[in-house]
């Protein structure tokens, strides 16, 4: 996993540490172990962050990028924003300079700061650069004519240029120059090794760990204290696993050292155990209504591709704790905005009239669930419907900031397209008594420069895990239909 403060951009990802002596000019070209990056703005409008997650290596800026920054500060939307907090940013570093510019400004502004370089901003027109194959007028070329300039100024140092464009990328290296994407954001290199929440026991754990094992029963639950090396890799909240003649399901409830306390789990495969109707199909299924019913538990994250259950499972345990135990005042659903295809212009009405397109999902599951009392009758799913739509809201993201709830269940669908700052500004909107449920999938990301390394979901999933109030699980097996799953696998 990454620490915030490193920035992990392919070859910076191993970046030198030693101490390099005193900072030089961009126009000298001394031996030295430090790096120059040339910042493209769409690293900036990505994460205003950047400018100090460079370590010991210079930034510099070219006035293009400036300009571009300029020209975004307008608006409300995320990027807007994002240029306006890097414009402040780059304003107070500027501010404190003591020498000329030419020679570079620290970037290290307080001792929380671990940005040791130094910022240098282009004071000076560069022309002729710029390849001949490449149109004059467009700012990435006039950025790549920079690095260009940069390169045969600084021979004995690295210059790389950072961007977050694709196609930018692949136009500098074909000319020669070292590019590289913006990795300091994501949280994982590989998604693979992202926390599933769930743990296969090995065949041989009883032999290892059952030697001074305890066993008490509470509540209609059983618990183990067990002991063994395992143990130290295990979280809080994380389910464990183990088929054969005698099958054990259940969850982590302490870790201590080589010490833990296992809880099994309640099982809602059995009818009797119904949620709303609803019963567990599957083992991943089964720790999900654990977590989403479990009052001690006010964060849950369930990951899965299309048709897993994750909207399903979470309405149905929202429906039985809000109007069966009056736990909850009411359900609020939420989600981002971004379509699939071409958008589809103005929409009347009021803010749940706006965002009954986007809620698509909600209605599909609602009717499932009305339909679970098979001897209601019309006019009693009737009734049943009215009270339902009556205990659920359904908002926008755009009027979330300054918002508290108490007492709610809040659904956040579709959180694979949010950033992490989007998902901190929604969770830090629960108040007391209140539990907030995240659904997505990773691999269906639609923001642009958002990736599964960097998805706001995959951040929540890997910073909270191990809390004791809160819980994850990756459903893995679909059970929407065959037709479903044959084409989630085959296409």
């Amino acid at each position: 996993m990454l620490k915030p403060s490193e920035q992990q951009t392919g070859s910076a990802a191993g970046a030198s540490r030693k101490s390099v002596g005193p900072r030089r000019s961009p126009a000298a070209s001394p031996a030295t172990a430090t790096k120059l990056f040339v910042l493209d703005t769409n690293v900036l409008m990505h994460d205003p962050t950047s400018l100090f997650r460079f370590e010991e290596h210079d930034v510099f800026l070219p006035i293009m990028t400036l300009e571009e920054l300029d020209s975004h500060k307008n608006g409300i939307s995320e990027i807007a924003r994002n240029a306006r907090q890097a414009s402040r940013f780059l304003d107070e570093i500027v501010g404190q300079a003591k020498g000329p510019i030419t020679e570079g400004i620290p970037l290290k502004r307080h001792e929380a700061d671990n940005a040791g370089g130094r910022l240098y901003l282009q004071t000076e027109a560069i022309d002729g650069h710029i390849p001949a194959n490449l149109p004059i007028g467009k700012t990435d070329n006039h950025i790549i004519g920079v690095v260009i300039y940069l390169t045969k100024r600084e021979p004995r140092r690295q210059v790389t240029l950072v961007t977050k464009d694709i196609n930018m990328r692949i136009k500098a290296r074909a000319l020669g120059l070292t590019a590289e994407d913006y990795f300091n954001d994501k949280v994982l290199e590989d998604t693979d090794l992202l926390y599933s929440g769930v743990r296969e026991l090995p065949a041989d754990f009883w032999d290892n760990h059952g030697s001074d094992i305890e066993s008490w029963k509470r509540e209609g639950r059983t618990y183990y204290r067990i002991q063994g090396p395992l143990c130290r890799d295990l979280l809080l909240n994380q389910f464990v696993f183990q088929d054969g003649e005698r099958p054990l399901r259940a969850t982590v409830k302490e870790v201590s050292g080589s010490a833990a306390v296992l809880e099994t789990v309640r099982d809602y495969s059995h009818g009797k155990n119904n949620i709303w109707g609803i019963t567990a199909r599957n083992r991943e299924q089964n720790f999900a209504f654990n977590l989403l019913m479990n009052h001690d538990i006010d964060f849950v994250t369930l990951l899965g591709q299309a048709g897993t259950g994750k909207t399903l499972l979470t309405l149905a345990a929202g429906l039985m704790q809000t109007l069966e135990e009056k736990r909850y005042s009411e359900i609020i659903m939420t989600r981002v905005t971004v379509p699939v295809g071409e958008d589809i212009g103005f929409l009347p009405g009021t803010e749940e009239e706006k965002m009954a397109p986007w809620m698509g999902a909600l209605e599909d599951n609602l009717e499932v669930l009305n339909k679970t009392d098979e001897d209601a009758g019309d006019w009693g799913r009737a009734a049943t419907q009215d009270l339902i739509r009556s205990r659920i809201r359904v908002k926008s993201l755009n009027f979330m900031r300054g918002r508290t709830f108490i007492e709610k269940y809040l659904i956040i669908d579709e959180a694979q397209n949010l950033t992490p700052k989007q998902m901190k500004t929604l969770i830090t909107r629960a108040g007391p008594g209140t539990k907030v449920v995240c659904l997505g999938n990773i691999a269906q990301i639609d923001t642009p420069y958002l990736t599964e390394g960097s998805s706001g979901l995959t951040y929540v999933v890997d910073r909270m895990k191990g809390w004791v109030h809160s819980g994850h699980v990756t459903l893995q097996r679909g059970e929407r239909s065959r037709l479903a799953d044959h084409a989630a696998e085959t296409l």
